[in-house]
């Protein structure tokens, strides 16, 4: 199964977790300061044996693989598209009728399927409703919070893959 790495606003060390990934799979740079992003663009970029997306960052999605739009944004892609017609563009999702959304994306992320340390508290979608939103995509789908080594294997066919943050940091 495909891993995406998201970053976040921690203090990590990304380039060793980027370092750990297998050929061909994908960190999504998230940070929310536009100089934090930068930075972390130019730590990656030496890595190529790695797809890069910015999220959030049209422009400086240019010097990257691809642009991460947030759920609030997944309207966008198709503007992004013809204009980047060589980019990989995903997109965040919650719940079913805002994947639905999801046009002219190559994959979205679907969150949280499990409870995560990053957002302590917060409903998530559990791992069978997670897969029934996942088979209606339209695109393919990776899971997304909470997603560890131990209950990765309790997903469903559905999804395409697998994002996280802190268990891919931790086994890096």
């Amino acid at each position: 199964m495909p891993l995406v790495l998201f970053t976040d606003d921690r203090a990590a060390d990304w380039p060793r977790a980027a370092r750990a990934l297998r050929r061909g799979s994908v960190i999504v740079i998230r940070a929310r300061d536009p100089a934090a992003r930068a930075r972390l663009l130019d730590q990656l970029r030496p890595l190529p044996h790695l797809r890069l997306l910015v999220a959030g960052d049209p422009l400086l999605a240019r010097e990257a693989d691809g642009l991460h739009l947030p759920e609030a944004r997944l309207t966008e892609a198709p503007h992004w598209r013809a204009r980047h017609k060589d980019w990989i563009i995903t997109g965040a999702a919650h719940s079913l009728s805002a994947l639905l959304q999801a046009r002219e994306m190559d994959a979205v992320f679907l969150s949280p399927v499990f409870a995560t340390a990053s957002h302590p508290g917060a409903a998530h979608l559990t791992p069978v409703r997670a897969a029934f939103i996942a088979a209606a995509s339209p695109v393919p789908v990776y899971a997304l919070g909470g997603v560890t080594s131990r209950n990765a294997a309790l997903l469903a066919p559905a999804f395409s893959g697998i994002a996280a943050i802190s268990s891919l940091l931790c086994e890096a």
